[in-house]
């Protein structure tokens, strides 16, 4: 048998093994420890010396003498071939042997063993053609491609400089016409003008001259119609106001065009490849008639990690045994690099359900896919949950259970198929006032002794779970007094185990002990729309107010220690800010929810930095809501508009998802870090609360 203290001195998961004498490290077979080939030495020696610990037998002390003879590095002697040295080692007899060993039975073994070899190498050969063609083929079709796009590119933005060309032409044709007509204007007003000087300078000069050279006679003679021509002239109404402006000018608002341009043009890719890629779902194998499924596709690359942008060219085929298309398929890109394929079976029957990604079929593709009549599929655990859901009114006894994911999302294998299916726990709620049933649940929060704290805005109550999801208890009374609530939003717990509670509509903070009784009340007068409250390391109470949009710091006792922000775009100030967390150097984290982005503060107000922008991509928000910090100061945030939760440093830089596609957010509102480390978050649409593994 073999030895265990190898078993023992390896962990069972563990696919390498360091020598314990020189530590050098070797892969371990699949099957482990115990698939090790024996050293047939040590297995004799350990037999004899068990047998006989006095070494009194022959045998025993040669089989000792070879043992240590390899110890000390001296050549074995060949039992068969005197004072041949055994140098060689038969695989098929698992022995040692000399040279003139293999020369005899050995050398058949080894004839086989190669010729088996051989057959096995040799059938690889239309493989590895086949795979070279449509590699081959593959980038044949990828340069095709390249050189396709770049014809369409090179035409584009022919085009685009065309359609300017002709619009700067029109525009400097618009130019000239406008200023032709002006220049007419003017024209005709200066030719009015300069025949007027002129005639007025000609009668001055003929007067001139008359008067100082003509005789009395010839003065008399002209006097009468130069008198007429000079009074005409002084009445004449000569045009001096000018009869038009100079203003022409060409404005062309480039600056948006210049962006545009800058961002002109998308190139769509991805690096997923079909044999990595998934498909899960129960809609794979079963079906009922006349019902939508949807399966979900997840795309990896060639080394397995996930991929996280969509555009890949999927497609979805169901065909009959005869070959005939049995059902169309609809194809949803969540731009995550998941992807939903959605059917519905008009008949029952034995179907094939191919999914090829760029035209490869992705693993486990083509699906049996079996349809049976809706009667004939067994009940759900849920169904018959909802039927003996008691009346409301007594519902209090029964205690709500945390709804694990069915077993099916599990893969049975040790290697798990599809790790980041895998990532929720649990979730629990429906919609409802009952215990465990939720309206329009909002703040959630977790405390050091293993609870989860969520407050119902519309239910006006808060409700606490164990760190499994069982119900433990709730507490809140309706109500606009001291120790009532209104709307409860934000919740969190201090380090006393207190239960601290933003109320929006009764604009103050409630503190409550950890068994729900009502002990203080803060803020009242100075808030206006409190949503989000956290606790820092000094215990003040840090609340962002929603409406005023600005951020309040209290005492535990209600002293106000400081306050900052205000309504608008820039570092210190919010468009509607939602929630608030303390990192360990006690900085400040707040989601400003119609600014699409989160902002950092020192302990004081100071602003430190922000991140985020607009949009659908990695550390873009589209209303970020919920966020909690884990102990290496990552950021995770709630990003309400995307339904999804995202993950950065503790600088702001995007780090990761936490995967939510198998059973999908909708609105996200808060979120906590609980105390074994999982993400727990408010799915407000779903009436729900959900926590995640979260691998810090």
């Amino acid at each position: 048998e073999h030895p265990h203290c190898l078993q023992n001195y390896i962990p069972p998961e563990s696919l390498t093994l360091s020598c314990p004498v020189c530590r050098q490290t070797s892969i371990l077979p699949e099957k482990g420890v115990c698939a090790l080939q024996n050293n047939f030495f040590i297995t004799n020696l350990m037999e004899v010396l068990q047998r006989d610990p006095e070494c009194s037998r022959p045998e025993a002390c040669s089989v000792l003498e070879s043992v240590s003879a390899a110890a000390a590095g001296k050549p074995l002697c060949c039992p068969n071939h005197e004072g041949k040295v055994m140098e060689f080692y038969c695989e098929s007899c698992e022995t040692a042997m000399c040279l003139d060993c293999t020369e005899g039975e050995h050398r058949e073994h080894h004839k086989a063993a190669l010729k088996t070899q051989l057959d096995a190498i040799h059938s690889r050969l239309p493989q590895l053609t086949a795979a070279i063609e449509l590699v081959t083929e593959i980038s044949r079709q990828l340069n095709e491609r390249k050189n396709e796009a770049v014809a369409d590119i090179t035409s584009t933005f022919e085009e685009l400089e065309r359609a300017l060309h002709q619009r700067k032409t029109a525009l400097i044709t618009d130019l000239e016409n406008i200023c032709s007509t002006k220049q007419k204007v003017l024209q005709a007003q200066l030719s009015s003008l300069l025949q007027g000087k002129e005639h007025i300078q000609s009668s001055c000069s003929f007067t001139e001259q008359a008067l100082s050279h003509g005789s009395a006679t010839e003065v008399l003679l002209v006097q009468k119609q130069m008198s007429e021509r000079v009074t005409a002239l002084a009445r004449h109404d000569f045009p001096e106001r000018p009869h038009q402006n100079a203003h022409l000018d060409c404005q062309v608002e480039t600056e948006g065009l210049r962006r545009s341009i800058q961002n002109l043009g998308v190139l769509l890719t991805t690096a997923a490849v079909a044999h990595t890629s998934v498909a899960t779902g129960e809609g794979l194998r079963h079906a009922a008639t006349g019902q939508h499924h949807t399966v979900t596709v997840t795309t990896k690359d060639k080394d397995g990690e996930l991929v996280r942008t969509g555009n890949a060219v999927l497609k979805a085929e169901i065909v009959s045994a005869d070959g005939s298309r049995a059902a169309e398929t609809e194809i949803t890109d969540n731009k995550n690099g998941t992807y939903e394929v959605g059917y519905t079976l008009r008949s029952e029957g034995e179907y094939s359900f191919s999914l090829l990604l760029y035209g490869q079929p992705i693993r486990g593709s083509p699906f049996r896919l079996r349809a049976v009549k809706p009667s004939d599929v067994p009940q759900s655990p849920d169904d018959v949950k909802r039927r003996v859901k008691s009346p409301s009114g007594t519902g209090g006894h029964i205690r709500q259970k945390a709804v694990r994911r069915p077993s099916s999302m599990y893969s049975t294998t040790k290697k798990k198929e599809n790790p980041i299916e895998d990532e929720l726990i649990y979730r629990v709620g429906s919609r409802g006032r009952e215990k465990g049933e939720f309206t329009n649940l909002q703040g959630i929060s977790a405390s050091s002794n293993g609870r989860v704290v969520v407050a119902d805005s519309n239910n006006q109550c808060i409700q606490v779970f164990s760190n499994d999801g069982q119900f433990k208890m709730r507490f809140g009374v309706r109500g606009r007094s001291p120790g009532q609530l209104q709307r409860p939003t934000g919740v969190t717990v201090d380090m006393n185990g207190d239960i601290v509670v933003a109320d929006y509509d009764n604009r103050w903070v409630s503190i409550f002990s950890s068994d729900g009784k009502f002990k203080n009340k803060i803020g009242a007068g100075r808030l206006m729309g409190p949503k989000g409250v956290a606790v820092d390391k000094n215990g003040h109470i840090i609340t962002v107010d929603n409406k005023a949009c600005c951020v309040f710091i209290f005492q535990s006792n209600g002293k106000l220690v400081t306050k900052f922000g205000g309504r608008g775009t820039s570092d210190r100030q919010f468009a509607g800010p939602h929630f608030v967390a303390v990192n360990n150097k006690n900085e400040i984290i707040v989601t400003d929810f119609h600014n699409h982005s989160v902002k950092v503060y020192s302990a004081d107000g100071e602003f430190l930095f922000k991140f985020g922008s607009h949009g659908e991509g990695n550390g873009q928000f589209n209303a970020p809501t919920g966020v909690a910090v884990d102990a290496n100061g990552n950021i995770i945030v709630a990003d309400w508009g995307n339904s999804r939760i995202q993950v950065f440093d503790s600088t702001g830089s995007f780090l990761s998802y936490i995967n939510t596609s198998a059973d999908p957010l909708y609105g996200p509102q808060g979120l906590a870090l609980t105390s074994d480390g999982h993400v727990a978050v408010a799915d407000s649409g779903n009436h729900c609360f959900k926590v995640y593994r979260y691998l810090q």
